[in-house]
């Protein structure tokens, strides 16, 4: 964890006026007592009204709240182009997730910077509506993928022959154009890529544990892969 995350979780673990020790902060964020010392120490010289002491323990005064968060331009260009790319593209809940993340980030920019994300000029424009199957499928996906979920379908491929798979989804790629999902194939025995759009039906099948020569990290190191 970065220092920078480090010192941001401190002041979420003491809000409320809760006392926590140096000791419980340590086993949270995974680093010794010491850390903390000096973590708090600095906290404290930048201003944020946490008291307490070594061997007594910590505690920040009701009503302290973070700075507000600052983005250079071309970050708030950046946030604003993905979740309108996401927005016209993406699953429903990844389009929803955006939109209320743009409002949140939006509600604590400076005015200057709130002015800059309104006025970004890049926009998305779905000229074939991505249907609201396709939708969810993406955010099934994204989900089984996430929380290591096997994943039965009926396929088609390019010539439209059938074929049923059980598969480790590892991740989601989009084109441009189209949404594939990578995968491990049991059938295969090897990584495959299948287009979203091609999946006939899609059922989730229980957890699946990831196992050497099986994982992203692995798919990454092949030099190519099959459809």
């Amino acid at each position: 964890m970065r220092r920078a995350d480090r010192l941001f979780q401190i002041v979420q673990y003491l809000r409320g006026g809760r006392l926590v020790t140096a000791a419980q902060l340590a086993e949270k964020l995974e680093v010794t007592p010491r850390t903390i010392y000096r973590d708090v120490a600095d906290l404290v010289g930048s201003g944020v009204p946490i008291e307490g002491e070594a061997g007594v323990g910590y505690l920040m005064r009701d009503g302290y709240d973070l700075p507000p968060l600052m983005f250079t331009s071309d970050e708030i260009v950046s946030l604003v182009a993905g979740a309108r790319l996401i927005r016209a593209f993406g699953g429903a809940r990844m389009a929803a997730a955006a939109e209320e993340a743009l409002i949140k980030i939006n509600a604590v920019l400076p005015e200057t910077a709130r002015a800059r994300s309104e006025a970004v000029r890049v926009h998305a424009i779905n000229g074939q509506e991505t249907d609201h199957v396709l939708r969810a499928r993406i955010d099934q996906v994204e989900r089984a993928a996430n929380d290591h979920i096997l994943l039965d379908m009926q396929y088609a491929d390019e010539d439209q022959r059938p074929s049923e798979r059980r598969v480790r989804p590892l991740g989601l790629w989009f084109w441009g154009k189209v949404w594939t999902m990578v995968c491990w194939c049991e059938l295969r025995q090897d990584f495959r890529m299948f287009r979203l759009d091609r999946i006939e039906n899609l059922i989730e099948a229980g957890k699946f544990k990831p196992k050497p020569g099986q994982t992203l990290r692995d798919y990454y190191r092949r030099d190519s892969f099959h459809d």
